[in-house]
């Protein structure tokens, strides 16, 4: 017999998926890092908190699910 608290239905997963990343620039001028001041991979015309390649790393490491 199936359990009582075991359910049938597909379990929402406990990370939600990460918002599309900008598109990358094709060349200068490219904006700031909001953390290091570092040239980042987009347009000066893309809102939001830019980060350069290594911020973004180190703040996908952060905020990266355990388990």
């Amino acid at each position: 017999m199936d359990e009582p608290n075991q359910r049938d239905e597909p379990q929402e997963p406990y990370c939600g998926t990460p918002a599309a990343a900008p598109v990358a620039a094709d060349g200068p001028p490219f904006a700031e890092c909001v953390l290091c001041r570092k040239p980042t991979e987009y347009p000066e015309s893309v809102k939001g908190a830019t980060l350069c390649p290594v911020c973004e790393w180190q703040e996908a490491q952060r905020t990266a699910c355990s388990g």
